[in-house]
């Protein structure tokens, strides 16, 4: 069953039978409450602009978020349905590690990314987005580039590594994501997108949903991600009796008043359409309409992987991941792989400091740059 759901479309994927319940006990004392509030980017990030790009349509507005100023450029590209905001515990980990600069983006028609025709998100458009960004960051002479991607954002990052969009590519890292494996999931996919909840009362409902069922195992990365994940909907100013603080959430409601209790009861008794309707925040992104591009981000992945000329490091929550390709590509020493146990998909996310580890690792024994002064390996 696990292996039917290696979802490395998507950043997520449901949690192996009891995994993330009993870490999370490990963590969180008994009778303690756990905070679902969400975190500002700016707590884990320098900056935070908005990137014009010109196309034939027009200008493509691309949300990055920045930090440092000197040394190689760690790119990152997140998964489907994610955002930026998903690197956010890792850039905090990797730039107190290594001398780096660390530019997040967001991918075509997610996060808080405006692009005139958000419905193209076939790999080649993508591709082609990262390097019209990184000519708008730094005009033909870019910095050395160390391209990394997650999930989708990896298959991006090997199709914009394969037809060079990135001149000063120094290296490739891909996270989790494997043709074989990611072509197997396919046709389990849309089930997996109809079992997600469509809505949800609040942002702090979100982020207890997306840790309580594995999606992401850490909570403070959660508490900072969910929020380039979900919004809130258009007709929520209009219905009636519904508030539009995302700070109304879990921990408040456990404590309101006892007719404030009454009235969520009454609430939780109505039908699903007024439930729906009440409901304020939904998907940034409906993955289930982004089908038809599915196969072309995952075919000829591997392949493509592998005659990247740069330096490439491949992270995996798990060895039987690895499809045919990619193993005697391993075996002839064509990529450096590690795998990162008890992760789930979302590895960077899960385990920040491991990919960070990983990471510095592979890029000074490369001589891409050096430890931080002072910093101990």
């Amino acid at each position: 069953m696990e292996k039917q759901l290696h979802l490395n479309l998507l950043a997520s994927r449901p949690p192996t039978a009891g995994g993330f319940q009993s870490s999370s006990k490990m963590k969180m004392g008994p009778g303690r409450k756990r905070d679902f509030s969400p975190l500002p980017w700016s707590q884990y990030f320098e900056t935070m602009e908005d990137v014009e790009v010109e196309n034939e349509n027009g200008k493509d507005i691309f949300r990055i978020y920045c930090s440092g100023s000197h040394g190689p450029v760690l790119l990152l590209l997140h998964g489907g349905g994610h955002s930026a905001l998903s690197w956010a515990v890792f850039t905090a980990v990797i730039y107190n590690r290594i001398n780096c600069r660390v530019v997040a983006m967001d991918l075509r028609a997610h996060g808080d990314t405006k692009v005139k025709n958000p419905e193209d998100l076939s790999a080649d458009t993508m591709a082609k987005d990262i390097g019209k960004v990184v000519e708008a960051l730094y005009g033909e002479n870019p910095p050395p580039i160390m391209i990394i991607g997650h999930s989708m954002g990896g298959a991006i990052a090997v199709h914009t590594a394969a037809a060079n969009h990135i001149p000063s590519l120094l290296g490739l890292c891909v996270i989790d994501v494997v043709e074989g494996t990611a072509m197997d999931a396919l046709n389990s996919m849309q089930n997996f997108l109809r079992s997600r909840p469509k809505t949800f009362k609040s942002l702090e409902n979100a982020i207890e949903w997306s840790v309580k069922s594995g999606q992401i195992r850490n909570i403070e990365s959660a508490r900072v991600s969910m929020g380039g994940q979900v919004k809130k909907c258009e007709e929520s100013t209009s219905s009636p009796g519904v508030s539009n603080s995302i700070g109304e959430g879990i921990i408040e409601e456990e404590e309101d008043e006892e007719a404030e209790e009454e009235s969520n009861k009454k609430r939780m008794k109505e039908d699903d359409q007024e439930i729906k309707k009440e409901s304020i925040f939904t998907w940034r992104v409906e993955l289930s309409k982004t089908e038809k591009y599915w196969e072309g981000w995952f075919r000829g992945l591997s392949a493509l992987f592998l005659t990247c000329p740069a330096p490439k490091l491949l992270l995996l929550a798990g060895v039987d991941r690895l499809d045919k390709d990619l193993t005697i590509g391993q075996m002839q020493g064509k990529f450096q792989m590690q795998v990162l146990p008890q992760c789930g998909h979302a590895v960077h996310e899960d385990a920040p400091e491991k990919v960070a580890d990983a990471l510095a690792t592979f890029m000074v024994r490369h001589k891409f740059t050096e430890f931080k002064e002072g910093y101990l390996c």
